[in-house]
């Protein structure tokens, strides 16, 4: 049972009886007396003693140590704190001729800055550049197709390009809560050389990627497809991560993936079996909207609770080709204040199918991730 640890009051408590039973028939603990003052002192320092041993007591299991005791005791397991990468990615620009020399300042209308990576020269009236975020973190993600300045004018060179190649892999320093999660993974699985959950926990392992799921023989035997989010990272995409499915650059069995396939699919392939042919995956999302019944006069702030819990509902079953129960839904809508007497009339998904009848369980297709969609009150 959990040791009952006393509070300040308490304490003060406990010392001022004692001093009153040493001093019998003596008013020693009037408010301005010393032997109270004294007494109030030492029960405050007792009382930071029992802080103290209740942080020791945090710190010595791995189940709930925090920062660097956290650190330690996953490093146990070969578990690593993820650090904040810097994302990476190309972008084009019209060209009449010359260079765009490697440490050039690029600049996106948000004002983040990126470095040129390698001198890139003009050729077929186009400059094709790799870019690097000059600060690590998924800030510095960018999709295809957004505007990037040059900071200093070079002549030859339109001073406006385009984002061709996702500019992607950029992720925050990993969270304490995130690496609590990888290393009790690592705790109850083993390695095993290459099993399942070997590349579940390899893919998990990379900086930016939040959930991750393996299929063994994916397209046939020896195959294995992995296939990840990255809720953080790609919040603006809903998680999913940005690029093109694949293998890793240097395996010449497949097609190389693009964009955050890639990232993940090259981290793979220095940890998997020789023999194994490995795809980075991303899931495509199954869109569920919902119709309801009952609520339509509920204010604007229920409804949004209400999506929270079905966006909550849809995440505690996503699984890739999974099953999301409709009880689950209900389950979480009728927990929200005001929502009483709500009925789910029908629903609809747009990569996958729902249970004939006025609504039921969404199975989700086998690459696909159940989001939510729009909810419509009747």
């Amino acid at each position: 049972m959990p040791f009952p640890r006393p509070n300040l009051s308490t304490l003060r408590a406990q010392v001022a009886a004692d001093i009153a039973a040493g001093l019998p028939g003596v008013d020693v603990l009037l408010r301005f007396a010393n032997l109270r003052i004294v007494g109030d002192a030492l029960a405050a320092m007792v009382n930071g003693l029992y802080g103290y041993l209740d942080w020791i007591a945090k710190q010595a299991v791995p189940f709930t140590a925090t920062d660097e005791y956290l650190e330690g005791w996953s490093a146990l397991k070969g578990v690593t704190r993820k650090a904040a990468v810097a994302a990476s990615g190309t972008v084009t620009f019209n060209a009449a001729g010359g260079t765009l020399p490697a440490g050039a300042s690029v600049s996106r209308s948000d004002g983040a800055t990126f470095i040129v990576a390698a001198d890139a020269a003009a050729a077929g009236g186009h400059v094709v550049a790799t870019l690097v975020a000059a600060l690590p973190g998924a800030a510095g993600n960018t999709p295809v197709g957004t505007t990037m300045t040059i900071a200093n004018a070079i002549p030859g060179i339109s001073s406006a390009g385009t984002v061709t190649a996702t500019i992607a892999g950029g992720a925050d320093v990993e969270r304490d809560d995130d690496l609590k999660t990888r290393m009790i993974a690592a705790y109850s699985n083993p390695g095993q050389g290459g099993a399942a959950a070997d590349y579940v926990t390899w893919a998990l392992s990379v900086a930016g990627v939040t959930r991750a799921w393996a299929r063994p023989n994916l397209y046939g035997a020896g195959t294995v497809g992995v296939m990840f989010m990255m809720d953080d990272a790609e919040a603006a995409f809903g998680g999913f991560p940005q690029g093109s499915n694949g293998v890793a650059a240097d395996e010449v069995r497949g097609i190389a993936a693009t964009g955050d396939q890639l990232v993940i699919a090259n981290a793979l392939f220095d940890l998997q079996p020789v023999t194994s042919l490995v795809y980075a995956l991303a899931p495509v999302p199954n869109t569920i909207a919902m119709t309801i019944a009952g609520l339509s006069a509920a204010s604007p702030s229920t409804k949004a609770i209400i999506a929270a819990a079905f966006a909550s509902a849809l995440r505690a079953s996503a699984t890739p080709g999974g099953v999301t129960p409709l009880s689950t839904i209900e389950a979480e809508i009728a927990a929200v204040s005001g929502a009483s007497g709500f009925v789910i009339t029908a629903m609809t998904a747009s990569a996958g199918s729902v249970t004939p009848g006025p609504a039921g369980n969404i199975t989700s297709n086998a690459d696909a991730l159940p989001v939510p969609g729009a909810i419509i009150y009747t």
